[in-house]
């Protein structure tokens, strides 16, 4: 039987339990060692480090469930969201009635808004595990989020609405807002995207090497933001929990961006035109 080794929960606490010491004896010891290296290398933060011990630990014994477990734990919380499915799907071929991981499958599709396979996911967990009320709970928060229609105001209607100016902010370009109210500046020079609440707090909220040159943003009704990457010649894809991934690539010089209903327009400087490009949420 499977167990939790690993717990991420973060910025509310983190649980971390002590090294197992796998009672299967087909688990071969160079396997345990690797196992349980990568559990130390988690203690001290060393996630890449970690990562490569539990990968060796699977390598060594391709049916290691705990080790896969943990790998793809640590992969999801790096923001490594496909190659943790990817991981969690290797349990699940061993073990189809591992409903723990089946949900934490449908967790990753939901953070990277492959909706249908959340919901082919939701419908494997049986009402006797202790998943499925966690497991359709998470469907419905989605079936909320993606299939209310829209508020039909303005997404700029829960923005403050009193005249006013947000100062010091390093060549601000793009701007977008969402139905909470927040606002997003793009900074060109900074690579950054920054969050402005509604209260006047400023944040950053996205600081990633993908970004270069950011010059326009726009958001659709889910919450993502897209980012005109203008010295990358590419556009980016925000979610709403911040993972950041190229939707579109060899964009010369793109510039402006516009979302209508599942299509984002791209207006092109650097090849006179304007692309467009079908939203998958």
């Amino acid at each position: 039987m499977k167990k939790i080794l690993l717990t991420f929960v973060l910025l509310t606490g983190l649980a971390v339990l002590p090294p197992c010491y796998a009672a299967d004896g087909a688990v071969p010891l160079d396997a345990k060692l690797e196992y349980n290296q990568g559990v130390d290398y988690y203690k001290l933060g060393l996630y890449d480090k970690a990562i490569k011990s539990f990968r060796e630990a699977v390598k060594i014994y391709p049916d290691y469930i705990d080790a896969y477990y943990n790998l793809a734990t640590i992969l999801d919380y790096t923001n490594q969201h496909s190659e943790a499915l990817s991981v969690f799907k290797q349990i699940l071929l061993r073990n189809p009635n591992d409903y723990e991981s089946v949900f934490k499958a449908a967790q990753i599709c939901a953070k990277i808004g492959d909706y249908n396979n959340v919901k082919a996911y939701v419908n494997i967990i049986p009402p006797v595990s202790e998943y499925y009320k966690p497991a359709q709970a998470l469907v419905e928060k989605l079936t909320i989020k993606t299939d209310t229609p829209a508020p039909a105001a303005n997404p700029q209607s829960n923005v403050a609405k009193t005249v006013g100016i947000y100062e010091n902010i390093v060549s601000p370009t793009g701007i977008t807002s969402d139905y909470a109210g927040n606002i997003y500046v793009a900074t060109f020079t900074d690579n950054t995207i920054l969050k402005i609440t509604p209260d006047g707090r400023r944040l950053v909220y996205i600081k990633s090497p993908k970004l270069n040159g950011p010059i326009s943003l726009a958001s659709d009704s889910v919450g993502n933001i897209y980012v005109a990457n203008y010295n990358a010649n590419n556009v980016l894809k925000v979610t709403p929990d911040g993972n950041v991934s190229v939707l579109l690539d060899g964009v010369s010089k793109p510039y402006g961006l516009h979302v209508n209903n599942d299509l984002l327009f791209i207006s092109s400087q650097g090849s006179n035109s304007v692309v467009r490009h079908k939203i998958i949420r």
